[in-house]
């Protein structure tokens, strides 16, 4: 069967985008501008190609030149996509679909969180109906290393990163929770090795959640799901149980996400779990 010249053409365009895309996730990567030169050898594109996509990409304004520099940067085009992307929030939306699920099969309380600074931010909050509000509603922020949420994400970060964001004493809101960095380190290290972090009234008495990471497309942790319960409602021989169901929806998102985890991180759930 042959194919029209519209189809023909439209194939053909089609290398030359995801080379353009390749550039641009490049740069913006980049801590510095980089030259021509260095683009298209980290690449692998003949020197002439690359500079006909900056050229092309200069001119639309996703990447711009710097003539005393003899180097490329991104350009406002490029800052006007990501404000588009934070403006439509893709995370809640990606996300949210996957929370109600696994609120019907626990009957409890589901949240999506995010690390802002030595924060967790809660973006979204899926709950059964009979449940009271917790103190963690959308919007509001907690110390990080009290949060279940906080704690999954904190142990896929690297220890020197973990160590800027806590330079001093640990904060506490119910006299539990890690009381030092060291401590930290120790909790960090075993919920990595799980692949699940807990926090057993660390942020309101009688109440624990579980929480599980999922990460972006560097394999970095990009979000939280957390299941919230009534202490006293579930022994502590049922949570690994329930820490599944919140990492196979964890994983989920990586997917929805087009992330990874980490190389060396805990095995990743079954679908069927």
């Amino acid at each position: 069967m042959c194919l029209g010249y519209e189809t023909m053409a439209r194939v053909s365009q089609v290398p030359a985008a995801r080379r353009a895309l390749a550039v641009l996730r490049l740069v913006a990567s980049a801590a510095e501008p980089l030259s021509a030169a260095g683009i298209a050898r980290s690449l692998g594109l003949p020197r002439s190609s690359a500079y006909h996509l900056l050229r092309a990409m200069a001119e639309d304004g996703f990447v711009t030149y710097l003539p005393e520099a003899r180097r490329w940067g991104l350009g406002v085009a490029a800052f006007e996509i990501g404000s588009a992307y934070l403006r439509q929030g893709p995370l809640e939306r990606l996300a949210r679909p996957l929370l109600r699920p696994l609120v019907d099969r626990a009957g409890e309380i589901v949240q999506l969180g995010v690390l802002h600074g030595a924060e967790t931010l809660y973006l979204v909050k899926e709950q059964p109906r009979e449940h009271a509000t917790l103190v963690t509603d959308v919007g509001v922020r907690l110390p990080a290393q009290l949060t279940a949420s906080g704690l999954a994400m904190l142990a896929q970060l690297p220890a020197a990163q973990v160590r800027a964001l806590f330079p001093g004493p640990l904060v506490d809101r119910t006299g539990k929770g890690p009381r030092s960095l060291r401590e930290l380190r120790r909790v960090l290290a075993e919920d990595a090795r799980r692949g699940w972090s807990v926090e057993d009234g660390h942020v309101t008495e009688g109440l624990a959640s579980i929480a599980a990471c999922s990460f972006d497309h560097v394999g970095h942790p990009a979000a939280a799901i957390t299941v919230t319960f009534r202490r006293e409602d579930r022994p502590e021989e049922g949570w690994p149980p329930l820490a599944e169901q919140v990492r196979s929806t964890a994983a989920e998102l990586t997917r929805r996400l087009g992330g990874h985890a980490p190389p060396g991180g805990p095995a990743e759930p079954s679908p069927d779990m």
